[in-house]
């Protein structure tokens, strides 16, 4: 997606530790006309695939899995990052540690919103060394829910996690993928 291309290389701003912004038009202040465009195009790249829900894992893939949603008229659910008073009944659980806040967490899903029966695409913001995304495929198993694909907004693939879950068979389509940030440029794979 070239628009997606140029909108990094113009807003995106590169901050040590490998870690990108583009929190003025993807995941604090959203430009809806790019997210449509975005949801038009994992349309495209999944059409065909009888994808029943969208999964995703709060907070910044939500949006962008929505978005999508109405392309495919099925619904998203989505894991939250903590417990609360709201979640009732059995639960799907992953431990999933986070690249870019340091930390781990527990994704929580309640039973009732995926089962055997679901065809899922996995959707997010990033990918850097996929443990979110792992995470996801892991509730996604523990449903018993089969997995249509995983699409990714702006995957760093020099950090190998696209490459692992791809070698692991999974139809990984990632939108933009950036090779380096050296020196504050980015680089995008081909």
């Amino acid at each position: 997606m070239e628009r997606l291309k140029e909108r990094i290389l113009r807003d995106g701003r590169v901050k040590e530790g490998n870690i990108i912004k583009v929190d003025s038009f993807l995941n604090h202040q959203i430009d809806i006309a790019l997210l449509n465009e975005i949801g038009r195009e994992f349309k495209r790249l999944f059409d065909g695939e009888k994808i029943t829900k969208i999964l995703t894992i709060e907070a910044s893939g939500i949006a962008i899995a929505c978005i999508t949603a109405q392309y495919f008229h099925v619904p998203v659910v989505f894991a939250k990052k903590a417990a609360s008073q709201n979640i009732d009944g059995d639960v799907y659980t992953s431990a999933i540690m986070s690249f870019t806040h340091g930390n781990e967490y527990t994704a929580i899903l309640e039973k009732r919103f995926l089962t055997p029966e679901d065809r899922v695409l996995i959707l997010d913001d990033f990918l850097a060394t996929g443990k979110a995304q792992l995470g996801m495929l892991d509730i996604a198993g523990q449903a018993g829910a089969s997995v249509a694909g995983i699409g990714i907004v702006i995957e760093k693939g020099f950090q190998g996690g696209g490459d692992k879950l791809r070698a692991a068979g999974y139809n990984l389509q990632s939108l933009a993928i950036i090779d380096g940030m050296e020196n504050c440029t980015i680089r995008f794979r081909d």
